[in-house]
């Protein structure tokens, strides 16, 4: 018993005259899993392909760009021009497709895909869904930059700091910006605990890189094989690997007939969470149309 007083006193001294709390030291590790982009160069840049259709949501994605080149990472983002289109969001090797549209009533704000080989992400796609943000709920600024921020790193392996709807002051929490925090500019960034994960996952080099590709045109990645591609259908996400307790985080995955696996972080609405937070949602709403 003494021991492990000791032990547990030692650590907290450690902690301490650290200056670490215990929970920011959990927060520290947020990956999705080992995913990450190879690259042989200390920095690399991910290319954030613009299919977006509105001005709200283009203001959005250079923020966002902006706020991840901020924090003295090995990843750097930079805007191309898109390489397929905002409904059907196709991957293009090499990048990270951003698109907006109306996806239909079907529960969830953001849809973020990676497709991985190994440990390695060769493609991903950030989806936001204009369904609900064209409504008076989800319609501000502040909410439209949460989603934008949290989709796009999605795509560079980070998973989330909390998904219990407290704020970090991240936008890899699942805070609501809505009702009477529409106003409110907390966790529409990333913060200190999110670059830190960055530096920790790509603190290595690798042999190979999958983020030279260049964008091609429209379809450009289905060609080569098997359909790597995230569709209207929810069924196409695959098994339900996660969902958070209150029900606005799952994780799905699905492997692929070239070997590959797709993994897809859904953001659900605030209603879809409510009316049954242990349900698989794509279930509620899909099933019933």
């Amino acid at each position: 018993m003494r021991k492990k007083i000791f032990k547990r006193l030692a650590l907290a001294i450690a902690i301490g005259a650290a200056g670490i709390s215990a929970s920011n030291l959990a927060l520290a590790n947020h990956a999705w899993g080992n995913y990450h982009w190879a690259r042989s160069t200390p920095q690399f840049t991910l290319k954030l392909g613009n299919n977006l259709t509105t001005s709200a949501w283009t203001a959005r994605l250079s923020q966002t760009s902006n706020d991840w080149n901020a924090g003295n990472t090995p990843a750097l983002t930079a805007i191309v021009g898109g390489g397929t289109s905002a409904r059907t969001c196709k991957m293009v090797p090499g990048t990270t497709q951003v698109c907006n549209a109306s996806y239909g009533n079907n529960g969830w704000l953001g849809l973020a895909s990676i497709n991985i080989n190994g440990d390695h992400i060769t493609q991903g796609t950030a989806k936001m869904n204009d369904t609900y943000f064209n409504t008076t709920t989800y319609n501000n600024v502040n909410e439209r930059e949460h989603v934008m921020c949290q989709e796009v790193a999605h795509t560079f392996g980070l998973g989330h700091q909390s998904e219990d709807g407290s704020s970090q002051n991240s936008c890899m929490d699942y805070f609501s910006n809505t009702g009477a925090y529409a106003t409110s500019t907390v966790s529409t960034k990333p913060n200190a605990h999110d670059f830190s994960l960055l530096n920790s996952i790509y603190s290595h080099l690798d042999s190979t890189s999958t983020v030279a590709a260049t964008p091609g045109p429209v379809g450009s990645a289905a060609k080569g094989g098997a359909n790597v591609d995230i569709s209207d259908d929810p069924n196409s996400w695959g098994a339900l690997m996660k969902q958070s307790a209150n029900g606005r985080a799952s994780t799905y995955q699905r492997h692929n007939d070239d070997g590959s696996v797709t993994l897809t972080h859904v953001f659900w609405t605030n209603e879809a969470a409510a009316s049954c937070p242990s349900c698989d949602h794509r279930r509620q709403y899909w099933d019933s149309h």
